[in-house]
């Protein structure tokens, strides 16, 4: 049943094909928003987008390397030419990449992640902006605890790096953007229960080497429930993306049960 709230309005949303990306578009389609999906595996995003066509709601996909500009300017184009305007842009899409020591890593490996991460967001909002400017609306990055709350994920150097450059570009652009009514928040999901794990390459042999054991005072564990639910992250990027939030701009907002106040 669709509630309405963003009824009229167009959102994109990058990483649609599963995990955070697919609960929130799901969400924002469920209030009424029509959900560009921008995946690099379309055939995954497929299936999320006749989940929304199911529910009486409008899609469309576009098979997008996020990190590449002419792709991403296209995709946004196209998002644009199908419905006319832009109100909504979740940026989302990221990778875990190697988890190394950092004398282990390669120069591509760091390439790798801080392009997929942080590259994209840079790209994905410089080409939603002009199609933003004349009615306002709202961008929500997806960064993590990683990198600007705790510092204990051993060997995610190049992760956590691309993280705390997200929230620094998220401050900078709400500033900057405020003129034109566009807000910009970051969000930071801690453990969530998503198939991330499946861009991730851990070197575990090494990391044995540089693993510090961390102690959790008796009966102090907030997450009895264990990892949050996309459904929980996609709420939070619902309400972002509505009115409801219309004074919330440069602002981070932490989602992880209490997670990272013990690390």
């Amino acid at each position: 049943m669709t509630d309405h709230k963003l009824e009229n309005k167009v959102a994109i949303v990058t990483g649609a094909a599963s995990g955070i990306g697919r609960a929130s578009a799901l969400r924002l389609a469920k209030s009424g928003a029509k959900v560009g999906l921008i995946d690099l595996k379309e055939e995954n995003a497929d299936t999320v987008k006749q989940e929304i066509e199911n529910n009486g709601e409008e899609a469309i996909i576009s098979d997008t390397d996020v990190s590449n500009p002419q792709e991403v300017e296209a995709s946004i184009q196209k998002v644009v030419e199908k419905w006319g305007r832009l109100d909504f842009v979740f940026v989302n899409a990221g990778i875990n990449g190697r988890v190394a020591p950092i004398e282990d890593l390669t120069p591509d490996d760091w390439d790798q992640t801080l392009t997929t991460n942080l590259k994209s967001t840079f790209l994905t909002a410089k080409y939603a902006i002009p199609h933003m400017k004349e009615s306002g609306g709202s961008i929500v990055i997806t960064s993590s605890i990683n990198g600007n709350r705790t510092f204990t994920g051993f060997g995610m150097t190049a992760y956590s790096s691309s993280k705390a450059g997200q929230m620094a570009f998220g401050k900078m652009a709400a500033l900057e953007l405020a003129e034109y009514r566009i807000r910009v928040n970051i969000i930071c999901p801690g453990a969530i229960e998503t198939n991330i794990g499946e861009n991730t390459h851990p070197d575990k042999q090494k990391l044995k080497n540089i693993e510090i054991p961390v102690e959790y005072p008796e009966g102090s564990q907030p997450l009895e429930h264990g990892a949050g639910s996309p459904e929980q992250v996609a709420d939070l990027v619902h309400f972002l993306a509505s009115n409801e939030s219309s004074h919330i701009t440069g602002t981070e907002l932490y989602i992880d049960g209490a997670e990272s106040l013990l690390k």
